[in-house]
C-alpha cells in the first residue's frame, strides 16, 4: 500500500544541502550555478546560504564548488544504525552502478561488497524501472489528449511543483522506480524489512521522504556514501567472492542510467517522423525545454521525457570527474552481458506475479515557491544601482547567473541576491575603490611622514623633558631642606634624603627597598597637624607658608604649596636647631619685627601729626575769635 506523506509535514526535514561557511572562499559560483536562485546572499553577511524550501536538489551546486564547502545531507550513520539494528535490511540499487564502479572489474564483485557491508537482500531497481516502464507505455500509447511529463527524477518533480505549478497535472502520476522497487521487496520480503536505496541522486534524499507504508524507503545513500563506507570497512574487490543480485532481475530497465533508457525499457519510440516523446537532459536543455512545454506543447504535440542530469549516471552522487561516454559505455556493456542469456520468459512471468501487488499511482503538489514580482520602480533603481538603465549598458552576460539584466535586478528587488554579484558593476566599483584607496593612501603617507616628524619631536621634549627633570631631582636631594611631594590621595611622589633623615631610622630603612619612599602614605609619616595641612592646601589650592610643628623632639618650620591644581603639592621642611637654620630664621623673625615696628611707628608719627596739625588750626581759630571781641 502506498501512503503519501503531505509537505506540511516535510517541513521540520533536515536541510538537504548546506554550506560550510569556514570553508568557503566566497567565490559565489554557487549562486551562479543555482537554476532557481535558492542559494541567497544576503544583505549582512558574505557567505551564501542554501534556503532549503526553494532548493530542488539537482545538485548544480556541489558540481561547481572547488573548495568543497557545500555538502548534502550524510545518511552514512542512519544506514548503519538499521544493519546493527538486527532487522532484515534490503539494498536497492540503480542501474547506473554500473557506471559509476569502473574500478570493479565485475559487477557480482560490487554485489558481494554491498553484501559484506551487512545487507540481507541486494535487489537491483531495474526491475522496477522495467515494471514503471510498462505503465508509461500504457500512459503515452493510450493518448487521450494531454501531453506529459515523465517523473522519474526527483528535481525536475520538484521543480515543477515549486517553480511551475500550473504543470503539475502534466506530470506523468507514476511512482519512480525507486518507490516501485521499494513496494516490491515488500512484497518479496514482508512488510518490516528495511528498505535502503542506493542510487546516484541526491534528490532522492528528499523524495524517499515523501511516502510511508510500503512504498517507503529507510534511507538513501549516494554511490559517493557507499565508496566511503566500503573504506571505513576495509571491503575490497580483491577480497570478496562473486554473488549475483537477489531475483527477480531486470531487463532492460538496466539501460536507465541513460536518459532514454526508460523509453527503451518501455518499447517506446523517439522516431522523429512517428514518435511522440522528446528526450531531454542536463540542466540548460531542461529549463529551456520546461518553458516551451508549459509555453508551447500545443503546438509542439510530444510528451517530454526529462533528467536533470545528462542521464543519471552523471547524477551528483557519483565521483566527481566521471567521464560520460565511458559510463555510458560501461552501462552498456553490462546490459548486454546481462542479457546475453537473460531469461525472457522467466522476466515476464515475475513482472505478471509483481506488478499487481505494486501501487504505481503517484500524486503531485503545489509547493509553489514563486515570488511575487517587486514594484517596477524598485527595480529601476537597483537598475540605475549597477549602471543599467541603457539599454547600450544591459550586456546581459550571464554571469550573474540570469539571463538578463532586467532578471538580475528582479532577483535583487524580491532579496534573492545582491548587487555584488553583477561582475561589470562589481568591477566598477571595485576600481572606483581602488582610486579612493590610492588618494587615501596618498594622504596617509603625508600624515605618516607628518607623524614621524611629530614623533621625532616628541622624542626630543621628552628627552628634554626627562634630562629637567633628572636635574631636578639632582637637584632636590643636594638641598639641605627637607622636600616632599604627594598627589591628592596623599601619596608620596618624591622626596630628598634630608625628608627621609629627618624621618628616622625607619624611614632611611624603608627608603633601602623602596627609594625616594614613593607611594608611601603621608599620614604614616608625619604628625596629624602636617596631614591637615597638606588637605588644606589640596582644598584652597592656595600657599600655607611658615607653620612651626613639632615632628618628635625637632621644631620644624614647615611651608605648603600647590604643584598641580588638586592634584599634586609639595611641602619644604625646615629644622629650627639647626645652627645655619636657627640663625637665618632669627635674623628673618628680627627683620620681620623690625619691619611691624617701624610699621607701626610710622603709623603712630602719621596719628600724631595729624591730630597736632587739628589742634593747631583749632587753637588758631580760637584766637581768631578773640581778637574780634576785643575790638571797639
Amino acid at each position: 500500500m502506498l501512503e503519501f506523506i503531505a509537505p506540511s509535514i516535510l517541513i521540520m526535514k533536515p536541510p538537504l544541502i548546506t554550506i560550510d561557511s569556514e570553508q568557503c572562499k566566497v567565490c559565489y559560483a554557487c549562486v551562479r550555478a543555482c537554476p532557481v536562485n535558492a542559494i541567497q546572499v544576503r544583505g549582512n553577511q558574505e557567505v551564501p546560504v542554501v534556503v532549503d524550501e526553494r532548493c530542488i536538489g539537482c545538485g548544480s551546486c556541489l558540481q561547481v564548488c572547488a573548495p568543497l564547502a557545500i555538502a548534502y545531507r550524510d545518511s552514512k550513520a542512519v544506514v548503519r544504525q538499521l544493519i546493527e539494528s538486527g532487522e532484515t535490511v534490503v539494498a536497492i540499487v540503480a542501474p547506473s552502478i554500473s557506471g559509476e564502479f569502473d574500478d570493479i572489474t565485475d559487477y557480482r564483485k560490487f554485489v558481494k561488497m554491498i553484501r559484506e557491508l551487512g545487507f540481507a537482500r541486494v535487489n537491483e531497481v531495474s526491475f522496477g524501472v522495467d515494471l514503471v516502464a510498462s505503465e508509461y507505455r500504457e500512459l503515452f500509447t493510450n493518448f487521450l489528449g494531454r501531453y506529459y511529463i515523465t517523473a522519474n527524477c526527483p528535481p525536475i518533480v520538484a521543480l515543477v511543483e515549486k517553480y511551475h505549478p500550473g504543470l503539475i497535472d502534466n506530470l506523468a502520476p507514476i511512482v519512480s522506480p525507486m518507490i516501485a522497487s521499494a513496494q516490491l521487496v515488500r512484497q518479496l520480503y514482508g512488510s518490516d524489512v528495511k528498505v535502503v536505496y542506493i542510487g546516484p541522486c541526491i534528490g532522492a534524499k528528499d523524495e524517499a521522504l515523501r511516502f510511508e507504508g510500503d512504498a517507503r524507503v529507510d534511507a538513501v545513500l549516494t554511490f559517493v556514501e557507499l565508496r566511503q563506507m566500503f573504506e571505513e570497512r576495509n571491503i575490497k574487490e580483491s577480497t570478496v567472492e562473486y554473488s549475483d543480485f537477489d531475483s527477480p532481475l531486470g531487463y532492460k530497465g538496466s539501460l536507465y542510467a541513460v536518459s532514454n533508457g526508460i523509453l527503451q525499457a518501455a518499447g517506446l519510440s523517439e522516431n522523429l517522423l512517428e514518435g511522440s516523446i522528446i528526450t531531454s537532459e542536463g540542466k540548460a536543455n531542461i529549463l529551456e525545454a520546461i518553458k516551451e512545454f508549459e509555453s508551447s506543447v500545443d503546438f509542439i504535440r510530444k510528451h517530454f521525457n526529462m533528467f536533470y542530469c545528462e542521464g543519471c549516471l552523471m547524477g551528483p552522487g557519483t565521483s566527481k570527474g566521471g567521464k560520460k561516454y565511458l559510463r555510458k559505455t560501461l552501462v552498456s556493456d553490462y546490459a548486454n552481458k546481462k542479457l546475453k542469456d537473460f531469461n525472457v520468459d522467466d522476466w515476464e512471468k515475475n513482472c505478471s506475479k509483481y506488478a499487481s501487488g505494486i501501487n504505481f499511482k503517484a500524486s503531485f503538489v503545489n509547493d509553489d515557491q514563486r515570488l511575487p514580482p517587486p514594484p517596477e520602480e524598485k527595480v529601476q533603481e537597483i537598475l540605475k544601482v549597477i549602471g543599467k538603465l541603457e539599454d547600450e549598458d544591459k550586456l546581459g552576460c550571464g554571469a550573474c547567473g540570469f539571463e538578463t539584466c532586467q532578471d538580475f535586478a528582479v532577483a535583487v528587488a524580491k532579496g534573492l541576491t545582491k548587487t555584488d554579484m553583477c561582475i561589470t558593476y562589481s568591477l566598477k566599483s571595485k576600481h572606483d575603490f581602488i582610486k579612493t584607496l590610492k588618494l587615501t593612501n596618498d594622504k596617509l603617507a603625508k600624515t605618516r611622514e607628518a607623524l614621524v616628524d611629530s614623533e621625532k619631536k616628541a622624542r626630543q621634549e621628552q628627552q628634554m623633558a626627562q634630562e629637567a627633570l633628572e636635574r631636578t631631582s639632582a637637584m632636590l636631594q643636594k638641598l639641605p631642606s627637607s622636600i616632599v611631594i604627594v598627589d591628592e590621595n596623599l601619596k608620596v611622589i618624591e622626596s630628598n634624603q634630608s625628608f627621609i633623615n629627618t624621618l628616622g631610622e625607619d624611614a632611611a630603612e624603608i627608603n633601602e627597598i623602596i627609594p625616594g619612599l614613593v607611594g608611601a602614605d603621608i599620614k604614616t609619616l608625619l604628625p596629624f597637624q602636617i596631614y591637615k595641612l597638606f588637605s588644606a592646601v589640596f582644598t584652597s589650592n592656595g600657599n600655607v607658608v611658615k607653620r612651626d610643628v613639632y615632628i618628635g623632639e625637632r621644631l620644624m618650620n614647615i611651608s605648603f604649596f600647590p604643584i598641580k591644581k588638586g592634584k599634586i603639592a609639595g611641602a619644604v621642611l625646615r629644622d629650627m636647631y639647626l645652627p645655619e637654620v636657627r640663625k637665618e630664621e632669627v635674623i628673618s623673625r628680627v627683620t620681620e619685627v623690625i619691619d611691624e615696628n617701624l610699621d607701626l611707628v610710622q603709623k603712630v608719627a602719621f596719628l600724631l601729626g595729624e591730630g597736632a596739625a587739628k589742634t593747631e588750626k583749632m587753637l588758631n581759630s580760637i584766637i581768631e575769635s578773640h581778637k574780634a571781641t576785643k575790638k571797639p
